[in-house]
């Protein structure tokens, strides 16, 4: 039995729209290009990095917590990154003091990718990131 092996191609803005189009997603995409969207409030954009080199699956948590919370935010990312792949988390602080949290999962497509292995890193982003602003 001979499968049918799919041809790896650019990840492109059009390809990721249209991914988000076939699955019923609402998106934006806004003036600089970047595309994004909300799950479950959760703010998430979809990058392409560099020279498309890299692709960039990224929430950020819906919540900003104060400065008073941070120790522990960063003892919960810290080890949601040791003990998990994906995502990454990360925290950045506002200048007004607001804790901003975010997730990303990023993969290589110099050689670009499949349309199975397209859906699947979308898929990965959001649910994993999902699954850890949850946890959080």
């Amino acid at each position: 039995m001979v499968t049918s092996i799919a041809t790896p191609t650019r990840v492109t803005a059009e390809r990721i729209v249209t991914w988000l189009g076939e699955n019923n997603y609402s998106y934006f995409v806004d003036s600089d290009g970047d595309i994004g969207g909300l799950w479950d409030n959760r703010l998430f954009h979809f990058l392409l990095l560099g020279d498309g080199s890299a692709f960039q699956i990224r929430g950020q948590w819906n919540r900003f917590p104060g400065m008073d919370h941070l120790t522990e935010i960063l003892d919960f990312i810290n080890e949601w990154n040791m003990d998990r792949i994906w995502p990454k988390g990360f925290v950045r602080v506002r200048d007004d003091g607001s804790v901003v949290v975010c997730a990303d999962v990023t993969v290589t497509t110099n050689s670009g990718l499949t349309q199975a292995q397209l859906d699947l890193q979308l898929r990965c982003g959001l649910a994993t990131a999902a699954a850890m602003f949850d946890a959080l």
